[in-house]
């Protein structure tokens, strides 16, 4: 029959005891601690996840922002582009009506002048005239 050996015997138990005592003291406790280092890493990448999808909103946004903020500076400057224009187009045309009235005010003097010359010399071409007949008839 069988022989049982005492010794194998108490060999397995001790086994059995060990590893018991080891799973209390030793494997649960090492098990604890690479689940909780596991959980800490997965909450540090899903933090890292997080602020870099929160950074990519902002980056986001704040290129809408300065999108907007050139468009509103576009829109501005034009704005102040047509009023220069318009105020030009005013300073331009009040010039030229102010030019063509001076233009017609210096026609206006230059013909009177001129009217004026033409009858002093009518005058003085009379008496010339007469000094040039008098001077013929003496000779």
């Amino acid at each position: 029959m069988l022989d049982i050996n005492w010794t194998f015997l108490v060999l397995v138990v001790n086994f059995f005891i060990l590893i018991v005592i080891l799973n209390k003291i030793l494997f649960k406790p090492l098990l604890n601690l690479f689940k909780e280092r596991e959980d800490t890493v997965k909450g540090s990448l899903d933090d890292a996840k997080n602020i870099a999808n929160r950074r990519e909103e902002s980056i986001t946004n704040l290129n809408k922002s300065f999108a907007e903020a050139r468009n509103r500076a576009k829109e501005i400057f034009d704005t102040f582009r047509a009023e220069g224009l318009q105020k030009q187009r005013d300073v331009v045309t009040k010039a030229d009506a102010e030019a063509s009235e001076l233009l017609e005010k210096a026609k206006a003097d230059l013909r009177s002048e001129a009217e004026r010359a033409r009858k002093a010399l009518r005058a003085e071409v009379d008496k010339f005239s007469d000094e040039i007949v008098r001077k013929l008839v003496k000779v």
